[in-house]
């Protein structure tokens, strides 16, 4: 439950700027996307580690390997994103919906299994 708060609070700005990128500075809905994940990734990790997984590990420990993460969803997204409306022509927030969705199940597994497991 905690992980879907967290995420449904970072997946909000993700949207948020996304939806400043296209409509209001013109960016490619890629570019706004990526900026958008980037931005609340900082957030994801903060709430996640205090929050959701309550980790006492050390920053230093824990930083590298949601970095890996963050990286590997960050290339997901672009992906889904220039599939779906890059290529196809959905729709920004269809594409990024599908994005997200996409996204989910590998955060949540990486982060609970690895990054902030109990053995980090």
């Amino acid at each position: 439950m905690r992980f879907a708060l967290v995420g449904a609070l970072c997946t909000g700005i993700q949207y948020l700027l996304l939806a400043i990128g296209v409509e209001w500075l013109g960016l490619g809905a890629v570019i706004a996307s990526t900026l958008g994940y980037l931005v609340s990734a900082a957030a994801n990790y903060l709430l996640n580690r205090r929050y959701t997984y309550a980790s006492s590990a050390p920053h230093a420990r824990l930083v590298w390997k949601f970095v890996v993460v963050l990286a590997t969803g960050l290339t997901l997204n672009a992906l889904f994103m220039q599939l779906l409306q890059g290529y196809l022509q959905w729709h920004y927030v269809l594409a990024q919906l599908v994005a997200t969705a996409g996204n989910l199940l590998w955060n949540f597994c990486a982060h609970r299994y690895w990054t902030f497991s109990r053995s980090t």
